[in-house]
C-alpha cells in the first residue's frame, strides 16, 4: 500500500473515531456531526481503495456515484446503494439549517459506516 492510500485510510480512521466519540458523548451529542463524519470515513475509504486499484477518484461526496466508479474495477465490492445514499444525504442535509439528525439517524449512519469500513478494509488487504 502506498503512502497516499495510507493517508486516505488514516484520515478515514480519524473520521470514524470522531463519529464514534460524538455519539458516545453523554451531554448534548452532535448527531449531525456523527452523520457527517460517518459519511466522510466511507468517502475516504472508497477513494483510497480506488487509488489502490489505479483509479483516480473524482471530486465528489456522493457515495453512490463513487460506488458506480468503483464497482467495475472491484467486483468484490458489493453494497446496497440505498445505504450509500442515506450516508450521502445525512452528511449534507443535517449540516445546514432546516434539518437536524436524531439519535436514531446517527446510530444508523454509524452502523452503515462500521459495516462498510470492515468490507472496504478487507478489499484493501
Amino acid at each position: 500500500m502506498n503512502a497516499i492510500v495510507r493517508e486516505w485510510l488514516d484520515k478515514a480512521d480519524k473520521d470514524f473515531a470522531t463519529a464514534r466519540r460524538e455519539l458516545a458523548v453523554p451531554e448534548e451529542p452532535n448527531y449531525d456531526a456523527v452523520c457527517f463524519h460517518a459519511q466522510q470515513c466511507i468517502e475516504k475509504l472508497m477513494k483510497g481503495l480506488m487509488i489502490h486499484l489505479g483509479v483516480i477518484p473524482t471530486r465528489t461526496h456522493d457515495l453512490a456515484y463513487l460506488y458506480q466508479l468503483l464497482a467495475p474495477v472491484c467486483p468484490d465490492c458489493s453494497w446496497p446503494v440505498e445505504e450509500l445514499r442515506f450516508l450521502s444525504r445525512a452528511a449534507v442535509a443535517f449540516r445546514y439549517p432546516g434539518e437536524s439528525a436524531e439519535r436514531e439517524e446517527a446510530e444508523q449512519a454509524l452502523d452503515i459506516a462500521n459495516r462498510l469500513l470492515n468490507m472496504l478494509l478487507s478489499l484493501l488487504e
